[in-house]
């Protein structure tokens, strides 16, 4: 793991450090950005993680930290000597070091990119996606040149697009947001990357104490929201505690509007790893609307704050964008991996008819109840829940094994959806995947990185990359979301 303490006060190897103790700045010139957010410079022979740069400006980098045995510096921009003429002002001031450390703090982290005017941050996007893809996925330049669409709602700013944001619960219990990298928290009274309808609930003055975490979601049709409040584990731990603190967290939350949902999340006592919810007002799921210019409209039932889009407008672009890529005809054998709630099986069904099928594979439970009820219409359509590994080799052992029963009943798979996890994929799926037959791929990925090592696995098992979709769903911050058609070479 990376050590965040100053890399100036610890011991590091002879001659690995060249800076005086009594240094904490340097200056430096940013040559490229890097994944994460972060540029790279050079000092003193070391690679330097430069925060809230831009290539080809020269800064003073206050030190942050330390890589292992000293081989990199990381570093946050607390001045800009040689603007870029991409700069701007920061969209979000407790994000901006120019200005939080003149404050006497460090930025939370978030926004990484919002000192950067918003087409430039998306050719710094495909920039990267293209570095990752050459060096580590070993695939030819040239057919790595991609660019990244932005959503027009997003404007020249890129602010207000976030239904779903997650807080940290300060000392006093009230919402929070953590600086980078850093267990300091910085209470907030706004989130500008969020959907006003967050704004609207006003929730910065209620007291949370008790939680260390609080999850929001705000569907942009305004008409409900959810909140979801994460014990501290002395309180979910102790039956008496957690009574106490629920009956508190709904006398303090009694006066929101009679749309919003309260509920709470603690470890399940019955099964490891998973977490039950306690509702203390309303429900514990929003429904979200899709609008698809090309696939219709839908409602969906989303429990799970992992397992939708953030972004307002990216399920209906994701949406169109799958179902292009994946190009499946009526009676086809369609599955769905890490299907989520159901979001893109809901629309492949559709497009399969009823003399095709369409298997969701997704391991959370709460998100698999929810593919159970947005795809019960469609008999076409079966929502399994369990680990995505453990499903396919069942289909690979027995794939006589009738669909009632979660199997394939026979049937090849024409074509497979992978809505991979950040980690991504890696061998022990993808080998999995591979050997159920399919004719293509559609990879949905949100990390370069894993994308490209992916990448790489599936070349070297017979497999190409033909198409690449990337989008804009996270302005004002480095992530970049890709959808990659592999065919067999």
């Amino acid at each position: 793991m990376t050590n965040t303490m100053n890399p100036l006060t610890q011991q590091e190897s002879a001659g690995a450090l060249t800076l005086s103790p009594e240094q904490t700045q340097i200056q430096v010139q940013v040559e490229r950005m890097a994944r994460g957010g972060h540029g790279v410079a050079q000092h003193d022979g070391r690679v330097v993680f430069v925060r809230h740069a831009i290539p080809g400006e020269t800064v003073v980098a206050k030190l942050t930290g330390v890589g292992p045995s000293g081989r990199y510096l990381l570093a946050d921009t607390v001045k800009v000597i040689a603007a870029s003429e991409f700069r701007r002002a920061h969209q979000w001031k407790i994000a901006d070091p120019l200005r939080s450390y003149g404050a006497g703090r460090p930025p939370i982290g978030g926004a990484e990119y919002g000192h950067i005017v918003l087409e430039y941050q998306r050719r710094i996007k495909a920039n990267v996606f293209r570095d990752k893809m050459v060096r580590l996925g070993e695939q030819i330049p040239e057919d790595m040149e991609i660019s990244v669409a932005g959503m027009d709602c997003d404007g020249a700013s890129g602010m207000h697009w976030r239904t779903r944001n997650a807080f940290v619960v300060s000392d006093t219990g009230r919402l929070s947001l953590p600086v980078h990298r850093s267990l300091q928290k910085v209470r907030i009274r706004n989130v500008p990357l969020a959907v006003p309808q967050l704004d609207d609930l006003e929730l910065w003055d209620y007291d949370f104490s008790g939680a260390v975490r609080v999850e929001v979601v705000t569907p942009h049709h305004g008409r409900e929201a959810l909140i979801t409040i994460v014990p501290a584990a002395y309180i979910a731990g102790s039956e008496d505690a957690l009574q106490k603190a629920m009956n508190a967290w709904r006398l303090e939350l009694s006066e929101l509007p009679e749309y919003v949902s309260i509920a709470v999340s603690t470890p399940s006592q019955r099964h490891r790893g998973t977490m039950e919810v306690t509702t203390l007002r309303g429900r514990e799921w929003v429904t979200e609307e899709v609008v698809s210019d090309t696939h219709g409209s839908h409602d969906f039932r989303v429990s799970n704050y992992h397992s939708w889009p953030v972004h307002k407008e990216a399920p209906a672009v994701l949406v169109d964008a799958v179902l292009k890529a994946a190009r499946v005809k009526p009676g086809d054998v369609v599955v769905d991996l890490y299907g989520g709630s159901g979001l893109y099986s809901r629309f492949l069904a559709e497009a399969v008819g009823p003399d095709g099928t369409v298997l969701s594979v997704e391991p959370r439970p709460a998100a698999s109840r929810d593919a159970h009820v947005n795809l019960e219409s469609l008999p076409q359509a079966i929502a399994l829940p369990g680990n995505v590994n453990h499903v396919m080799s069942g289909w690979l052992r027995a794939p006589e094994v009738d669909l009632a029963s979660g199997g394939l009943n026979g049937r090849r798979v024409n074509t497979v959806v992978l809505n991979a996890p950040k980690k991504g994929a890696r061998s022990a799926t993808l080998s999995r995947m591979v050997k159920l037959g399919p004719d293509r791929i559609v990879y949905v990925s949100q990390d370069p990185v894993s994308l490209a090592r992916d990448t790489k696995w599936l070349n070297q098992h017979g497999w190409q990359l033909t198409e690449i979709d990337a989008y804009d769903f996270a302005p004002n911050t480095h992530e970049v979301q890709t959808i990659c058609v592999f065919t067999r070479a």
